[in-house]
């Protein structure tokens, strides 16, 4: 399993809730078996998603799908995301996957 992991800032979280929330079959259609979204205490126009895929490739290819079609046009974000693929080391990974 693979997590796509993403942090950014929203300028006011429920205007990003609903943005998220429209995307719902495109999360489905890109692989996502599940997801989180959570904001840090204290910062309340920050969030954190974690979304599950089956391999590293699907999560990779979501991640392109926000960076080139999602992101550049998100009026709800007030700055970059940060997103990173992580994979989990008790599943019996031992090579760092490319």
């Amino acid at each position: 399993m693979a997590t796509l992991h993403i942090e950014h800032a929203v300028t006011d979280f429920g205007s990003w809730k609903q943005a998220y929330d429209s995307f719902g079959e495109d999360r489905k259609s890109g692989g996502v078996r599940s997801e989180r979204v959570r904001r840090p205490v204290g910062e309340a126009n920050r969030v954190v998603i974690d979304l599950d895929f089956d391999s590293v490739k699907s999560a990779q290819g979501f991640l392109a799908f926000l960076e080139t079609q999602v992101w550049p046009g998100a009026s709800v974000m007030s700055g970059p995301a940060h997103a990173v693929v992580l994979v989990d080391q008790e599943d019996g990974h031992v090579d760092y996957p490319q």
